[in-house]
């Protein structure tokens, strides 16, 4: 199983933004994770200062996101569509396209997938996939 440092991540993202500014390409993965970055100027600043943002931390205690987190929750949530795991995803990201835009839609899992991963943190559990699910199912009755 990959199982990636904090550093490795961050590079990963340092590495596509580098690439994108120098007009090299991507690869697969890669041009995957730029869109993500094109949907998301407001981390452009800290790609384009890796010596600065490498070993920064974000503190979520006082509403701070870490944008690593963030766009890789992001490509998480796209494979997950793209291989229906959990079962069921697609249908009900399907679902919350009717009521908004698909980068909204993502933001809307991201939500659900952040509370499941807590909650296993908190709880020194596996994440529940059930969980995760009814979170969503929740979104779309609102």
């Amino acid at each position: 199983m990959f199982n990636p440092s904090l550093n490795d991540v961050r590079n990963f993202f340092f590495d596509i933004y580098a690439k994108s500014l120098l007009k090299q390409p991507l690869a697969e993965l890669e041009k995957i994770a730029y869109k993500i970055i094109l949907e998301h100027p407001e981390y452009h600043y800290i790609l384009e200062n890796r010596e600065k943002y490498i070993q920064f931390q974000w503190l979520p205690e006082i509403g701070e996101i870490n944008p690593f987190l963030h766009l890789s929750m992001h490509l998480s949530i796209i494979e997950q569509l793209s291989i229906n795991q959990p079962t069921g995803i697609i249908d009900l990201y399907d679902k919350l396209l009717i009521k908004s835009k698909p980068h909204h839609a993502q933001h809307e899992l991201m939500d659900c997938l952040g509370e499941m991963l807590w909650q296993a943190e908190r709880n020194k559990t596996l994440p529940d996939i059930n969980l995760y699910l009814t979170c969503i199912k929740k979104k779309l009755e609102k």
